[in-house]
């Protein structure tokens, strides 16, 4: 089998599987193949609903501190009991019925003094049908309660939005931090493919050659210009040359398949990567890139965010040791209405609202002090404890900087080695491909023999895959960075997501 015939067997096979089952074909960039990633991963979607979620709380945190309203209705409740009487003369029972009817309005206003204020108004009534009563009370209360040590020790409304906010934050870096993670692995599935399909082309270039060497090593051996051994050799190289590009295109398929998956799209579609291994020349300054890099990376921030929370946590332990205690006051007045069963509900209701008017305000004042006299030490302890996680929670974020400054200086080293590599392998290819010309035509001449046009064609090989490795490990390399640094060095630009 030639190499055309190979070409047209692969065609009709993409063919009859696309008339088989319906399928799309995406013509891909790197660019384009992230953002498919990006809407589709299943850890991406999962991240967002995890920041809406955060976002949730952080709304539910936010509003816990608006007024309150609520409204609460009795329409109506029935019970029958059986009550006991207990004299003189012994035990007896008697059967009780009684109807209530009710309404109450709350108004409750938190403060950020971790108090609250709250207005009650209520209106009830009852129906007594064993002594034949009927009675109704309107009532109304406003309400201060503020914890003192809240003033000065721990304020947990505050501190819940607070924590609130941060989880928000946190959750939204991790989204970032995955984003750019799933950038890089995208990246580099997108570069393995294009190497294997680049690799594919490399093979099928070398079966094409080596079928044209075949056929004049055949023509020269019936012309008797050169040995048989050296006619059967050809025939050896080509049926290896055969054999590597059949393994590349199945290395290929099983690279596909891995890369679909990963962008979330089915088995069935076909991937078309558009991509001329063309680059930009960057070079990037290893301080600039390590400057970018302590101040964009998402885990200095959580480390931030867990100092403090830990923060948080050692106001709280402290506040438990402190004098605590809450002022409470209230000035309530009240209406009641006393009469027999056939009382209408309408005169009921507004003799208690008479009364109401009429009575005097019943108010109240209190001062409540709690002052921890023993303890043996826990309570120090538990803020001992809540110091001690703190210094590590210090200590992590100072080897967290130090681990990123090393690692990012050493992909600024890796990056300008590839660079240099990179363009050295370019003028090694065009270098090959002149020697393999004419070493072809000197075999084609008779002036050398199969073996020296087979190493030519095996350094021609290596110039090729060589080639496509650096660029692989330099573009690799730049995703890296960007990865590292959350800076597009070579548009000169922070990312943005």
């Amino acid at each position: 089998m030639n190499a055309k015939n190979i070409k047209y067997t692969t065609l009709l096979c993409i063919l009859l599987a696309c008339t088989a089952v319906k399928a799309e074909t995406y013509h891909l960039t790197l660019e384009a193949s992230v953002e498919l990633a990006k809407e589709k991963s299943y850890t991406m979607q999962n991240l967002k609903e995890n920041l809406k979620i955060a976002e949730y709380n952080l709304k539910s945190a936010t509003a816990s501190l608006k007024t309150h309203i609520d409204f609460s209705l009795t329409m109506p409740e029935f019970n029958q009991t059986v009550r006991t009487w207990d004299d003189t003369t012994g035990v007896s029972f008697y059967s009780v019925k009684r109807m209530d009817y009710g309404g109450t309005v709350t108004v409750n206003q938190p403060l950020i003094t971790n108090g609250n204020i709250y207005w009650e108004t209520s209106l009830n009534s009852y129906d007594d049908f064993y002594n034949d009563d009927r009675s109704a009370t309107f009532n109304t209360r406003l309400r201060l309660r503020q914890p003192i040590d809240a003033l000065y020790g721990y304020n947990a409304i505050r501190s819940s939005l607070k924590s609130a906010r941060l989880d928000y934050e946190r959750t939204n870096k991790s989204l970032r931090r995955e984003e750019l993670n799933l950038v890089y692995r995208v990246s580099s599935a997108y570069y393995n493919l294009l190497s294997l399909q680049r690799s594919t082309e490399i093979a099928l270039l070398d079966y094409e050659r080596q079928t044209e060497a075949n056929q004049i090593a055949q023509n020269k051996f019936a012309s008797g210009l050169i040995r048989e051994v050296d006619a059967l050799q050809m025939e050896v190289d080509l049926a290896e040359a055969q054999n590597s590009y059949e393994m590349a295109l199945i290395n290929q398929e099983s690279a596909i398949n891995s890369f679909k998956e990963l962008l979330g799209i089915e088995l069935t579609d076909s991937v078309v990567l558009n991509d001329e291994l063309k680059y930009n020349i960057v070079v990037v300054d290893a301080d600039k890139a390590v400057e970018y890099a302590l101040k964009n990376r998402t885990e200095l921030r959580d480390q931030d965010i867990a100092i403090e929370q830990q923060k948080m946590s050692i106001r709280q332990r402290k506040a438990e040791g402190m004098v605590r205690g809450y002022f409470d006051a209230y000035v309530q007045k009240t209406g009641t209405s006393m009469g027999d069963i056939t009382t209408t509900y309408g005169n009921t209701i507004q003799t208690s609202v008479n009364d109401f008017m009429g009575r005097p305000i019943n108010y109240g004042v209190g001062f409540t002090v709690s002052v921890p006299i023993l303890d043996w030490g826990e309570n120090r302890a538990r803020v001992r404890a809540a110091e001690a996680r703190q210094r590590q929670n210090y200590l992590a974020k100072e080897e967290l900087e130090r681990s990123i400054e090393t690692e990012t200086r050493n992909s600024v080293a890796q990056l300008n080695n590839n660079l240099k590599r990179l363009q050295l392998l370019e003028k090694n290819v065009v270098i090959a491909e002149k020697s393999f010309d004419i070493t072809l035509q000197r075999f084609s001449d008779g002036d050398i023999d199969s073996q020296t046009l087979a190493l030519e064609r095996n350094r021609l090989n290596s110039a090729y895959r060589n080639h496509l490795s650096a660029y692989i490990a330099y573009q690799l390399s730049l995703a890296d960075i960007m990865r590292k640094t959350l800076y597009d060095f070579e548009k000169g630009e922070p990312l943005t997501m």
